[in-house]
């Protein structure tokens, strides 16, 4: 069976190539939208799977994997911030404060149908940040593309007093540990 990414994301194309499996990249063109009332991890679900289906058809003999991240504190979300200046906003809303990043997978097989799916929480504490911490980091770092502005597996950790979390990868967008589960349990020797 064929493996795909149904992602653009070069974080998660690096993450994938640690299992040393050869895989293709597919393109999901879909809407990333949070519905009214939705829940972040219920989000991220969401998107996972319609990644993984948004694909689907262009393969017959494969597993699709679909991802998606979800940065929240209690009711305010923060997605990929695409501007400085959004990402200066998200820094200093999370400065001193834990946001929670819902990390969800969905592997969906096309011979069978069968999909799965598993979210993985991360924990993220903050440090007090200063207006000057946060600037020169988003000039030096420039995290405009993921969610949260923070890249942990860069500088971003220096902004951090502590994670918490099931896999460390999945802060950075694809959950290995769970992936590794989920392909086993499609019948794919690992390692």
């Amino acid at each position: 069976m064929k493996l795909v990414l149904a992602s653009t994301s070069a974080y998660r194309r690096e993450l994938l190539k640690r299992f040393g499996l050869p895989f293709e990249i597919a393109r999901p063109d879909i809407d990333e939208s949070p519905l009214p009332g939705e829940p972040p991890r219920t989000t991220a679900e969401r998107l996972a799977i319609g990644k993984a289906r948004a694909v689907a058809g262009q393969f017959d003999n494969a597993l699709i994997i679909g991802s998606d991240q979800v940065a929240s504190m209690g009711d305010q979300r923060f997605g990929k911030p695409g501007t400085v200046e959004r990402a200066v906003a998200q820094l200093r809303a999370m400065s001193g404060r834990t946001a929670v990043f819902d990390t969800a997978l969905a592997v969906l097989n096309t011979r069978s149908g069968r999909v799965q799916i598993e979210t993985v929480p991360t924990e993220v504490r903050f440090r007090h940040l200063s207006d000057d911490e946060i600037v020169r980091y988003v000039e030096r770092e420039r995290p405009l593309d993921c969610a949260g502005s923070a890249k942990s597996e860069g500088l971003g950790i220096t902004l951090l007093d502590a994670l918490s979390g099931d896999d460390p990868n999945a802060l950075v967008g694809l959950p290995l540990i769970a992936l590794a589960r989920m392909l086993r349990n499609e019948g794919l020797a690992l390692p």
